[in-house]
This record gives structure tokens, sequence and C-alpha cells, in this order.
């Protein structure tokens, strides 16, 4: 059962959204998260360094012993090619390995850590039991997606800002485009451009307005906005604190 495809397991054998093993699931990464916080605050410039590769590293490798094992098992197929979102934001940090780019880290913030979040939440692969190799490789492979941009976030190396946000939803749609072709081609749902694959806040938007797809118009720029929130309030407090060591020396 361990190496079992979703389309080979049997029924009744997976988990169910928010019981003991999906608990469990998100308590470890709230615990991964702030662990990997404090240990990134503590260390110098070049360990941070070090310690942002590592994590990306372990990306990678994740996504590639998964794809390893589908086609060892002949369960490999065209929608393992990365045009979902989560897939998008693997090649984005293989990149930022190599050169750090802001439009690109501003991504994996703004977009990156909703998508992997959502994912997270929502898992789309409850069919799959906890002793399977899928079901710990989709939860850890978004916690660690989630883990790049966070740390970095958190321990001051970036600074997202608004004036980002619409170079971040370019590069979005320049991704859509040719998941969307994909998906015309071979039958796909990359990024669920084509159907709502049974996600609850999607059929609800097909349910009211006779598309899913407007979940993403309205959606994407509340979340992006929601993502700033923390940020503002952040700077304002910095702001608050240097004006009251400035008059304290004056």
């Amino acid at each position: 059962m361990f190496f079992l495809s979703e389309a080979q397991m049997p029924e009744g054998v997976g988990f169910k959204l928010y019981d003991t093993t999906h608990l469990t699931w998100l308590g470890f990464f709230v615990l991964l998260c702030v662990s990997s916080v404090i240990v990134y605050k503590k260390l110098n410039a070049k360990r941070r360094n070090i310690m942002r590769i590592a994590i990306a590293v372990t990306v990678i490798v994740l996504e590639t012993i998964k794809n390893c094992v589908a086609a060892a098992i002949g369960d490999f197929h065209i929608g393992h090619l990365p045009f979902h979102l989560c897939g998008i934001n693997v090649l984005l940090v293989t990149f930022c390995i190599f050169k750090r780019v802001k439009t690109v880290e501003n991504f994996l913030y703004y977009i990156g850590i909703p998508g992997a979040m959502l994912a997270l939440l929502t898992p789309d692969w409850t069919a799959m039991p906890c002793n399977n190799f899928f079901h710990i490789h989709s939860f850890v492979i978004h916690m660690f997606l989630v883990l790049y941009p966070f740390v970095l976030v958190a321990g001051g190396d970036l600074r997202p800002d608004l004036k980002s946000m619409p170079k971040c939803i370019l590069l979005l749609i320049g991704f859509a485009i040719p998941a969307l072709i994909l998906n015309i081609l071979f039958d796909q749902n990359f990024m669920f451009l084509m159907d709502t694959a049974g996600i609850g806040f999607l059929q609800i938007f097909e349910d009211i307005f006779g598309a899913h797809q407007w979940a993403f118009l309205i959606l994407l720029p509340i979340v992006m906005l929601i993502m700033a929130i923390p940020l503002l309030i952040a700077n304002k407090i910095k702001k608050a604190k240097e004006k009251q060591k400035e008059l304290i020396n004056a």
C-alpha cells in the first residue's frame, strides 16, 4: 500500500478533513515553521543562505523522488508536469537557488504561500492513507513550499512590497497561458482552469456565477491584499519604534 497511487488505492482507507491524521500534520507544520524561523533568525548571513538553499534543495529532491516513484509504478503521466500552482512554485524555488529575483520571491510570498496553505488546509489527496508515500510527500512538499518564503520574510531577508503585486499577477498569467493550452490539447486540469475538481470554494463560484474561473479573478487580489496586511502592520510598528528612539535620543 505504501507505493500505491490514488488510482490503485482501495476505497475507505484514506483520511478525512480535520480528523486526527490531518490535524497532526497541521500541528507538525506549525512546529516546523516556528522552529525554522527561530533557527534562521539566529544565523549569520552566510549560514542563512545555506539554510535557504537547503530548503529549496529539499523541495527539488522531494519532487524528483515523487516523479521517480510514479514512473517506477507506471503511474507517471502528463498530469505530473509542473503546471499546477505548486508545481510552478517548485520551478521558481529551484530558480531561486541560482538567482534571487525580487519579483519571483514576491510571487512565492503573495501567491505561493496561499496556494500551498490552501492545499494543506483542504488537501485533495484524502483517499491516500498516512502509510502511503504520496500522502506523506504531498503534505511535506507543500510545507516546504510555504517554508521557503516564510523564513525569508520572518528573518527580514525578503521584504515583499505592494508595487510587486502587478508583476506577480503578470507572472501568474504567463504560467496560466501554457497551462491552458496543455489543458485543451491533452484534456488536463492544470491550475484548475477547466474544472473545480471537487474543491469546495471553486464549486461555490460555479454554482453562483456559472463558472468557477470567477473565483480566481475575485479572490486573487483579495488574497494578495490579505498577505500584505501583516507587512503593513510590521512596517508601522517598525516606524513607530524608530520614531520613539529618535525622541529618546533627541
